[in-house]
């Protein structure tokens, strides 16, 4: 990794879950390079290939987390997160009519840390134990969503069909109030 300063290119990172975008540019902001690859192990080692031609890279990507951080991270590249709607404002200027495809973005985003980088934080690699916290936080995170989405789901149907057990349990994520569900599924039980 390598401090913001000492960069030459600026690449924009434009992820997928099956394929990515990529855009290089230079100092003067001049596109030197852009292509797209799967997110293959093949994909992965020719994107690499086509990026180490820039030894003083820096890449922007519209996310701090995930496997493609991830993979960017052990390459040995310097990663610029960007937020979202951040992300959203440069491409703006770059495309005033909202138009949005993928080189368009990674365009976006090479030239956004080609501009502005300098005030951004570059991502620094977690150990391996910081690493497993996080995925089984994000796990943890993701069930609970699940669970969250099912117990509005089983509210809404018994605020249809069974009102009076809304009235039973406030919190429907306890064992009980589902083996009371199953015991009485309907008001004749």
């Amino acid at each position: 990794m390598h401090p913001f300063q000492d960069l030459t290119h600026f690449a924009g990172f434009d992820w997928a879950s099956d394929h990515h975008d990529v855009t290089v540019v230079d100092k003067q902001g001049i596109i030197v390079a852009q292509f797209r690859f799967e997110d293959t192990a093949d994909g992965w080692h020719n994107a690499r290939t086509k990026l180490n031609v820039f030894p003083l890279l820096g890449i922007a990507i519209e996310t701090s987390t995930g496997v493609v951080v991830d993979r960017l991270l052990d390459a040995g590249y310097s990663v610029f997160p960007i937020h979202a709607r951040s992300a959203k404002q440069y491409r703006l200027r770059k495309a005033p009519s909202g138009c949005k495809d993928d080189n368009l973005d990674a365009w976006s985003l090479a030239d956004a840390l080609r501009v502005d980088g300098h005030a951004w934080r570059t991502l620094k690699p977690e150990d391996p134990f910081t690493m497993e916290l996080r995925l089984l936080c994000r796990d943890e995170s993701q069930l609970i969503s699940q669970r969250t989405a099912l117990v509005n789901q089983l509210m809404s149907a018994l605020y249809e069909y069974y009102p009076a057990a809304l009235e039973a349990f406030e919190d429907w994520t306890l064992p009980y109030a589902w083996a009371f569900l199953q015991q009485f599924s309907s008001p004749q039980n």
